[in-house]
């Protein structure tokens, strides 16, 4: 399988409002950017879309090193809850239902395709990566202000 690593942030301007989400794809010295918006929307869903865009984009299988800054997106992997949510109809441990749910069921195929691992990185930390994924997706967001 490919290494690749990817960097993904999602931004949104109102919590809903207009959205961005911005990521990185590396595959040895070769780099992408990606990036997108909506007109509606919340940091959650851009979270989501910004590593449902780059899993997308892998023409092949890959082992992807996976870099977010949303605790939401990671922890509900890495942690089961997104699993455990489908398995109960996309309801939640406190039986309100899960968000996001369109997004999640395209990411679960996704992440049977490939072999990701998560690693969270501290938004707004001077991570390199973090913050041009932000800067990114911030200036999607401003397309729809």
């Amino acid at each position: 399988m490919k290494e690749v690593t990817i960097y993904t942030d999602g931004a949104c301007s109102g919590n809903p409002g207009p959205g961005g989400w911005g990521a990185i794809l590396r595959y040895g010295a070769a780099e992408k950017e990606m990036s997108g918006g909506e007109k509606e929307t919340t940091n959650n869903r851009m979270e989501l879309t910004a590593v449902i865009a780059s899993l997308s984009a892998l023409k092949e299988p890959c082992h992807v090193t996976l870099y977010s800054d949303s605790k939401y997106v990671v922890d509900a992997i890495d942690k089961g809850w997104v699993y455990g949510w489908k398995k109960k109809g996309w309801i939640k441990s406190d039986k309100k239902p899960a968000l996001n749910v369109d997004l999640w069921e395209q990411l679960l195929p996704l992440l049977a395709y490939h072999k990701v691992e998560f690693r969270w990185v501290k938004g707004h930390n001077e991570h390199p990566e973090n913050e041009r994924c932000d800067r990114l997706a911030v200036a999607e967001s401003h397309k729809f202000l």
